[in-house]
């Protein structure tokens, strides 16, 4: 039987949950669950001083938008301080690492005289082979790794091919600080390993650390995971990513509007391909996607594609659940929450307002006519249409749609038929009907506006209209 797949995501909690962590979590969520694994958590949370409890909240709230569950409670990094530091005295035991007891002077000293001799700066301690009757007493010192001193560390990895690094370019890590702390490497590779993480996703900015966190496993006779290294993710002027991009934090791309499914979808495709497929389910992405179709390349973020896809989503997506999102985009932005009644007149409407509606701001845009309570308030374009012939057509057809069959066929043969005895065309109803229900001239079809309003209060409004004064 096969092992588990065991995926991890891993963010420090010193800001928002960023995009290019956001889609490193997915692809990590999507490789877990589509092959029957679990999704792990860890808070890198042993920066004390940048660490807070609002980004860690920031990161489980952009998490839960996205819809990227996990297995299990997420873990704290500085709590399993003392798990660190047993595997650093652990290999000190074993011979595997030794006490240092150089001071950073010292240190500086080898690396200026390296420069000025043309010879590496790696700092080769001179307690690498002493023993532990040479040891000063009650002396500050480190804890390093005996790092292999010739040959090559070879990462193989599944995105960008075997990476070859000499040994001799590789240091004796610090395991332990003077002060009993672990270090952020050995705190990496102990907590995946305790995890039983088997892949390891993460960006290639990581690569070189790979090298680093093998000597340990290595050291401990640990399998190693496999490991894929995924390029970053740069604006769209090919620069890597930064704030003068604009919306950083995935919390961000909410309060813009953007549904959850086609932010997936859009993150999976930066940097992941699949054929030709552009647009996709969450079932598709997760039976689909492999590290084998992940570029060695760096994405480009492109909001005309993001936004493209975000309005396939929306169409596509079933009216109850859209009008779910839509409620947690107005608690997000801080706007007014749905009374009862527009809750029922989306529920009525949203078949024809998800058409051609990229973002929630522009599906709200379409809501106007629910959103709106009488009287009606028109914008100046409508108020032009509702000049005193408009308003007299008005008020001879609000008395006919009384006894209209409710329904779109209904409707729309009176108001053709209405349009053609005044030897109109349509076009020139439709206007004022707009004006008169939405109070603005670029509405959903007035037939959608007129069936989710009902005839009670479309005739309501075409009343109101009908009686104003120019």
């Amino acid at each position: 039987m096969s092992q588990q797949v065991v995926t991890r995501f891993a963010p420090s909690p010193t800001g928002y949950l960023h995009i290019g962590g956001a889609r490193t979590a997915l692809f990590n969520w999507l490789f877990a669950r589509g092959r029957g694994g679990r999704f792990l958590l860890r808070i890198e949370d042993t920066d004390r001083a940048r660490s807070t409890p609002e980004a860690t909240q920031a990161i489980l709230d952009g998490l839960a938008w996205l819809g990227l569950d996990h297995d299990g409670e997420a873990i704290s990094q500085f709590a399993r301080a003392p798990r660190h530091a047993e595997v650093a005295h652990q290999l000190l035991a074993q011979g595997k690492a030794y006490k240092c007891f150089s001071t950073q002077e010292e240190i500086e000293t080898f690396r200026e005289t390296a420069r000025a001799e043309g010879r590496s700066t790696l700092f080769q301690s001179p307690w690498r082979e002493a023993t532990p009757d040479q040891h000063p007493d009650g002396v500050p010192h480190v804890i390093r790794i005996k790092a292999p001193r010739d040959g090559v560390t070879v990462i193989a990895d599944r995105v960008q091919g075997n990476v070859t690094i000499r040994n001799d370019q590789l240091d004796d890590m610090v395991l332990l600080r003077g002060d009993g702390t672990p270090v952020y490497m050995l705190a990496v590779a102990v907590d995946d390993h305790d995890m039983g993480v088997t892949h390891v996703i993460r960006g290639d900015d990581h690569l070189n650390n790979a090298a680093r966190q093998m000597m340990i496993y290595q050291a401990m006779g640990w399998p190693l995971p496999v490991y894929a290294h995924i390029p970053l993710i740069h604006g769209p002027d090919g620069k890597k990513l930064s704030k003068r991009h604009g919306a950083l934090g995935v919390e961000e791309y909410q309060r813009l509007g953007y549904p959850a499914a086609g932010m997936r979808n859009y993150l999976v495709r930066l940097g992941w391909s699949h054929g030709d497929d552009e647009f996709f389910d969450d079932a598709q992405a997760r039976a689909w996607f492999d590290l084998e179709g992940i570029g060695k390349s760096p994405a480009r973020l492109d909001f005309r594609k993001l936004e493209n896809l975000c309005g396939q989503h929306i169409a596509a997506t079933d009216d109850a659940a859209l009008l779910h999102e839509l409620r947690e985009f107005l608690v997000a932005t801080g706007q007014p929450p749905l009374n009862d009644m527009q809750v029922t007149l989306f529920s009525k409407a949203m078949y024809c307002l998800k058409e051609r509606a990229k973002t929630f701001p522009e599906l709200l845009d379409k809501a106007a006519f629910i959103l709106a309570s009488r009287p009606i308030a028109p914008d100046e374009k409508a108020i032009a249409l509702l000049d005193s012939v408009s308003r007299g057509i008005l008020k001879e057809l609000t008395p006919q749609l009384q006894n209209a069959t409710w329904t779109r066929d209904g409707i729309e043969a009176l108001a053709t038929q209405f349009a053609e005895d005044h030897e109109m065309k349509f076009g020139k109803l439709a206007g004022p009907l707009r004006a008169a229900l939405a109070g603005r001239t670029s509405t959903p079809s007035v037939f959608d506006m007129m069936l989710a309003l009902g005839r009670d209060e479309t005739i309501a409004r075409l009343t109101d209209a009908a009686c104003e004064r120019a």
